[in-house]
């Protein structure tokens, strides 16, 4: 009896399916790794308040200019100067200390005119500016006319601020989160549910009150009637905002 062996070589074709059928379950595994669930974020309520504090100024601030012209540059500077030091020498004879006055501008320049549209130089302009620092809002006045006495002829306003702001500002920012968070337990109660820890408490503003700038009227016809100009400070409002976030717990 004759037996025949049959040997079968795979082709390139078979060996490629081959190597595909090897590789499938890796890929199987591959594909089907377990996924992470997707965490969802607690239910919240969010709030939004306003906080307000009143703030009572005990300083201020105020810009004294003397502005002289001349037929010279040099003429126009001298003057100036002359001026200049009377109008500190009087704010020092009515208590400023020197570290309170700070020059805050100088300036020389030609003063020029344009009759029929053609520049025309009449002389020089010299300007000199100080900021007084005021300790005492009490002497406002007794310092404008002091200035002005004594050679000051262009006053910038009055500026007030008060050295409690920080704690001021504070205040209204604790008055805006206990709002924030009292309109938040009302909101969980009314969903059925109560109010949890905060996630986020943001304060959209820094409370800083508007400029209070009072400008100087009248005053020479207070000065001419020997009365001191008459000052007013009143008040400012400090005002916050803050935006917060809480946890809601359900009820159920």
């Amino acid at each position: 009896m004759t037996f025949v062996r049959v040997v079968c070589r795979p082709t390139a074709r078979l060996a490629g399916m081959a190597a595909m059928v090897l590789l499938l379950p890796v890929i199987g595994v591959a594909q089907g790794a377990p996924v992470q669930p997707t965490v969802q974020p607690p239910a919240q309520v969010v709030t939004s308040a306003t906080g307000e504090a009143t703030l009572i100024p005990d300083r201020g601030i105020i810009t004294f200019a003397v502005e002289e012209r001349a037929p010279t540059a040099s003429a126009a500077g001298a003057q100036n100067a002359r001026l200049q030091a009377a109008v500190i020498a009087a704010l020092r004879a009515k208590g400023v200390v020197r570290e309170h006055i700070t020059t805050s501008g100088y300036f020389v320049g030609p003063d020029e005119q344009y009759p029929k549209g053609e520049r025309k130089l009449v002389g020089y302009i010299a300007r000199n500016s100080v900021v007084v620092d005021v300790q005492n809002l009490d002497q406002v006045g007794a310092l404008i006319d002091a200035a002005l006495g004594a050679g000051a002829n262009s006053i910038g306003g009055l500026q007030y601020y008060s050295t409690n702001f920080e704690a001021v500002r504070r205040s209204a920012l604790e008055s805006a989160v206990t709002k924030a968070r009292a309109d938040a337990e009302v909101m969980a109660r009314a969903a059925g549910g109560s109010l949890g820890a905060p996630l986020e408490i943001t304060a959209n503003n820094t409370g800083i009150p508007r400029p209070m700038l009072q400008q100087v009227v009248l005053t020479g016809r207070a000065m001419s009637a020997d009365v001191e100009t008459p000052v007013s400070v009143g008040e400012q409002k400090v005002t916050v905002m803050v935006t917060t976030r809480w946890v809601f717990v359900s009820a159920r």
